[in-house]
C-alpha cells in the first residue's frame, strides 16, 4: 500500500461539471446537496493528506439552468448576463462542496478549513472564439424543441453527441488568474481551496486596468491547468464520469488508456480522438499543463481519485523523459 509520503505534496484537483451534476437529474438542492456529500467523501482521502489542495470545478449544466430559469421568467424579471450567471453557478456550487468537505473532515475529527474564492480570470476580447461557441451548457434537447429555443431566445444550439441537442455559448482561452497570489497563501496555510469555478467569471481587462465581464463560459480544465502552471504544481488530477480516457471511443475498437507519455498523447489528439465538446479541452488542458512544467496528470472517475493516484485506477499521462 502507497504511503502518504508517496503522494503529491501538492495537488490541483478538477471536478467536472457532470461529475457534481450528472445528466439525468432534475437538480432540485436535495439532490445537488446528495451529490456535494458523495463528492466529499470521495475527496475525503485527498483532503486527509498532509497536502496543498486546491479544487476547481465545472458549472456546464448549473449554469445552463440559470439562463434556462432567466429565460422562463423574462417577462417578470430582467435577465442578467452570462458572466454573473457564471459567478452565481461558482458561488452556489462551491458553497455546496465547501458544506460538504467541512463536514466529510469533521467526520474523521480532521480541522483543517476549506474555503471558497470566487474568481475571475481574464481572456482577450478579441479571442475567435467569440465567434465560434462551442461550449455546451445545460439540459439536452429534441432537435425540434432545440429549434424552437434558437427562435424564441436566441441561443446557438447544436447537437452534444449521444446526449442531444445543447446550448452553446463562446468559450475563450484563460490568459490570467486574478488574485492567484490569494490562492497561493491560503493553500500554503493548509486550507483546502475551491477556486476557479467554471472555469472562472470571464472578464476582459481595459488598457486602463479596469475589468469588464463578458459573455462567456471558459473551460475549467483549461482554467485549472494555467493555474497549476503559475503556482508550479506538477501534478493535477482532472475527475470526470468516465473512468479512463479512451481512444476509437464508442466503436468496436475502443481501447482505455493506462499511462501514456505526452509524445503519446499528442499523437492520439492529432489522429482526431477526443472531439471538442467531450474529452477534447481536457486533453488539450492536459497538453498545455505538461507543456508548461506539470510532471503528471490523472483522469479518473470522481470515486477513483485515490485509487488513481496509487496507479490503480484512471489515466496517467506524463511528461515526456528527456
Amino acid at each position: 500500500m502507497a504511503e502518504i509520503s508517496d503522494f503529491p505534496r501538492r495537488l490541483l484537483v478538477a471536478v467536472g461539471g457532470n461529475a457534481t451534476h450528472p445528466p439525468g437529474i432534475k437538480g432540485t438542492a436535495a439532490e445537488q446537496a446528495a451529490i456535494a456529500e458523495a463528492t466529499g467523501r470521495s475527496l475525503l482521502p485527498l483532503m486527509n493528506l498532509d497536502n496543498e489542495l486546491i479544487i476547481t470545478h465545472g458549472n456546464g449544466p448549473v449554469v445552463g439552468k440559470i439562463l434556462m430559469r432567466q429565460a422562463l421568467s423574462s417577462e417578470r424579471v430582467t435577465p442578467m448576463t452570462l458572466d454573473i450567471c457564471v459567478a452565481h453557478s461558482q458561488g452556489g456550487i462551491a458553497y455546496l462542496l465547501m458544506q460538504a468537505f467541512e463536514n466529510a473532515l469533521r467526520r474523521t475529527n480532521n480541522p483543517r478549513h476549506v474555503v471558497c474564492l470566487l474568481t475571475q480570470v481574464e481572456v482577450d476580447p478579441d479571442d475567435p472564439a467569440f465567434g465560434e461557441p462551442t461550449k455546451f451548457i445545460g439540459y439536452a434537447y429534441e432537435e425540434e424543441e432545440a429549434r424552437r429555443f434558437e427562435e424564441e431566445m436566441g441561443w446557438t444550439m447544436r447537437e452534444d453527441v449521444g446526449r442531444g441537442w445543447r446550448h452553446v455559448v463562446p468559450s475563450p482561452r484563460p490568459i490570467h488568474i486574478v488574485d492567484i497570489s490569494l490562492i497561493r497563501a491560503l493553500a500554503q496555510r493548509g486550507a483546502v481551496v475551491i477556486a476557479g469555478g467554471g472555469g472562472g467569471i470571464p472578464v476582459v481587462r481595459e488598457p486602463d486596468g479596469v475589468r469588464r465581464g463578458v459573455e462567456a463560459v471558459i473551460d475549467k480544465d483549461l482554467t485549472s491547468a494555467l493555474m497549476a502552471n503559475v503556482l508550479g504544481i506538477e501534478d493535477m488530477m482532472i475527475l470526470t464520469a468516465v473512468p479512463k480516457v479512451a481512444i476509437h471511443f464508442g466503436t468496436p475498437e475502443q481501447k482505455e488508456l493506462g499511462r501514456v507519455s505526452l509524445a503519446e498523447i499528442r499523437k492520439y489528439h492529432a489522429e482526431g480522438h477526443f472531439p471538442p465538446g467531450s474529452m477534447g479541452p481536457k486533453i488539450e488542458a492536459v497538453i498545455r499543463f505538461l507543456e508548461g512544467g506539470g510532471k503528471r496528470v490523472y483522469i479518473a472517475a470522481l470515486e477513483e481519485a485515490l485509487p488513481a493516484l496509487r496507479g490503480e485506477g484512471g489515466t496517467c499521462i506524463h511528461a515526456d523523459e528527456n
